[in-house]
C-alpha cells in the first residue's frame, strides 16, 4: 500500500490515516469496555503485509483520535502523548 496516495489537501489525512483510525475504533468497539489495543493491530488490519511501514501513521491516528477525546494512548498503565512517547504503547477508550 503506498502511503500518501490520496492526501487530501495539506494538514489533511489520506485514505490509510482515515482508515487506521477507523479500525482502532473497531477495534476498540470489538473489545471489552476495559480492553486496550496496540496499534500494530490496526495496522495489521488495514495492510496485513505492510503493516511495519504504517506502524508511524497509526501511532498518529491514535494520536488524532486521542486529541478528539475518542480515545487514550498509554505506556505502563499511564496516559501518555504518543508524539513524545517512546517505545510501545496501548490505545483504551477514555476513562
Amino acid at each position: 500500500m503506498r502511503r500518501g496516495a490520496c492526501r487530501l489537501g495539506l494538514g489533511g489525512v489520506d485514505d490509510v490515516d482515515a482508515r487506521l483510525e477507523h479500525e482502532i475504533g473497531a477495534l476498540l468497539d470489538s473489545r471489552a469496555s476495559d480492553a486496550s489495543i496496540c496499534p500494530s493491530e490496526a495496522a495489521r488490519a488495514v495492510d496485513p503485509e505492510g503493516w511495519r511501514e504504517l506502524m508511524p501513521a497509526a501511532r498518529a491516528a491514535a494520536g488524532r483520535r486521542a486529541a478528539a477525546g475518542a480515545a487514550q494512548v498509554t505506556k505502563g498503565g499511564q496516559v501518555v502523548d504518543v508524539a513524545t512517547a517512546r517505545g510501545p504503547v496501548r490505545v483504551r477508550r477514555p476513562r
